[in-house]
C-alpha cells in the first residue's frame, strides 16, 4: 500500500481507503471486512451514513480490532437520521446529537476530520460560513474534538470557493473521467442522467480543471468519492464513453488527479477489498485508462494530456506526465507560483531536455503534441 498526505494536514492515508455505506449487513461482516482492508494497509474510513446500524458496525469493529488510532476517520457534521431516514440538515438541534452519536458510536473522543456534509449549492457554502454551523465546527476544532476541518461536494464551483478558505482543510470530491467532462450543478442527479452520455463528447471542463489546479496550489487536500461512478462505468452498456472500465483503471485515474490524496472505495465483501487494493501491485497495462478510452466510441480527450505516462520513456530522463501536469497547473495563473516552480525544478532532467526526437508522440493514446508542450514548459518555466 503507498500512502499519501492530504494536503497540509500532516495525515498520512492510504491511497486506497474505504467509504463505509455498506456496512449494514452483520457486525461479524462488518469485522471481517475492516479486517481485511486493515491487512491489506487500508488506515482511512468515510462515514457519512447517519444511521445507527452502520455507524455501530463499524464503531464495534474498529474497537474490537483495536483500531482506533491508527485510522484516520473522515466524520460528517450535517448527516442526521430522523424518524428512521437520512437527514441532511443546518440546524444545529439536529447537527449536534446527530455527530455526539457519531462519537459515541465510534467509542471516541475525536474526528481527525469533521466534514461539513453535502454542500453543492454556492449559495449555501456562503450561508454555512458566515453563521452558527461554522461556529460550530470552530468549537469543535478549538476543543479537539475534530482535528481537521473538510468539506464534502460534487460541485467544483464550491469546491473552488472552500479551496480558498483557510478553515477548509480538504475536500472530498466526486472524481472520475466521465465527471471531469460534466459542466457544475447544484443537482446531484445531474452527473448521472442524460447530460452523462453528452458529457463524454465535450471534454474536461474549465472549472475541474482549474479546481484540481487550485488545490494544489492551495495545499488543500483531496479524498475521492464516486470513483466508479456508482458502478456505471465497469459496463459498457451504462458508461458514457460506450466501454467499460476496470475498478483498477478507475483508481488509477482518479490517483493522478493534482492533489488527490486517497479513494474511498465503498465495500461490501473482503472480496471487494481485494479487487481495489490489487491497484497497488497491477501492471502499468492492468492500470492503463488512457488506452481503453482512446478507443472509446465517444470521448473527447483528444489532444488532452490526461497525465497517463503512456509517453515514457523519454530518452533525455523527462518525466513528461508530471511536466505536463505542472505546466497545465501554471497556465492557470497570470505569473507562475513559485512554490509551482520549485516543484517543477526539482524534476531534475525539465522540458528544457527535449530534443523533440517525437518518440513519445507515437505512444501517445490522444495525439498529444509532446514535443511542442514541452517547447512552451521550457520557456513558460525558464529552463
Amino acid at each position: 500500500m503507498q500512502y499519501r498526505e492530504i494536503g497540509h494536514t500532516g495525515l498520512k492515508v492510504s491511497e486506497i481507503g474505504f467509504g463505509g455505506e455498506w456496512m449494514d449487513g452483520t457486525p461479524e461482516l462488518t469485522r471481517e471486512v475492516v479486517a481485511r482492508a486493515n491487512a491489506a494497509g487500508i488506515n482511512i474510513l468515510d462515514v457519512w451514513m447517519p444511521d445507527p446500524t452502520r455507524r455501530s458496525n463499524l464503531g464495534d469493529a474498529l474497537r474490537d480490532l483495536d483500531l482506533r488510532s491508527s485510522w484516520v476517520i473522515q466524520g460528517h457534521l450535517g448527516s442526521t437520521w430522523q424518524n428512521e431516514q437520512y437527514e441532511r440538515t443546518r440546524g444545529l438541534a439536529k447537527v449536534k446529537p446527530a455527530f455526539e452519536d457519531l462519537l459515541e458510536r465510534f467509542h471516541t473522543d475525536y474526528m481527525d476530520l469533521g466534514m461539513i456534509h453535502y454542500v453543492d449549492q454556492t449559495s449555501e457554502f456562503e450561508q454555512i460560513m458566515a453563521g452558527p454551523f461554522i461556529d460550530y465546527v470552530r468549537e469543535l476544532r478549538a476543543s479537539g474534538t475534530v482535528h481537521h476541518v473538510g468539506l464534502s461536494t460534487h460541485n467544483p464551483q464550491v469546491a473552488k470557493l472552500a479551496a480558498v478558505d483557510p478553515e477548509i482543510e480538504m475536500i472530498l470530491f466526486s472524481v472520475n473521467p466521465a465527471f471531469d467532462m460534466m459542466p457544475a450543478t447544484e443537482n446531484l442527479d445531474d452527473l448521472f442522467g442524460e447530460a452523462g452520455e453528452q458529457s463524454a463528447l465535450d471534454g474536461m471542463t474549465p472549472e475541474r480543471a482549474e479546481l484540481y489546479g487550485l488545490c494544489e496550489q492551495t495545499g488543500t487536500g483531496i479524498t475521492v468519492m464516486k470513483g466508479y461512478m456508482g458502478g456505471r462505468l465497469f459496463d459498457a452498456k451504462t458508461s458514457p464513453f460506450g466501454v467499460a472500465l476496470t475498478p483498477v483503471q478507475c483508481l488509477h485515474y482518479a490517483l493522478t488527479r493534482p492533489a488527490v490524496a486517497s479513494v474511498m472505495v465503498g465495500f461490501t465483501t473482503p472480496d471487494h477489498v481485494d479487487a481495489a487494493v490489487a491497484y497497488e501491485t497491477a501492471s502499468s497495462d492492468e492500470r492503463d485508462y488512457a488506452s481503453v478510452l482512446a478507443g472509446a466510441p465517444r470521448h473527447a480527450y483528444v489532444g488532452q494530456c490526461t497525465y497517463c505516462g503512456h509517453c515514457a520513456p523519454c530518452p533525455r530522463g523527462i518525466d513528461i506526465a508530471t511536466v505536463n501536469k505542472f505546466y497545465d497547473l501554471a497556465t492557470m495563473y497570470d505569473t507562475v507560483p513559485d512554490s509551482l516552480r520549485e516543484h517543477y525544478r526539482a524534476l531534475g532532467a525539465t522540458a528544457s531536455a527535449c530534443v523533440a526526437c517525437r518518440a513519445c508522440e507515437s505512444r501517445c493514446p490522444f495525439g498529444v503534441k509532446i514535443a511542442d508542450k514541452m517547447a512552451q514548459a521550457a520557456s513558460l518555466f525558464g529552463c
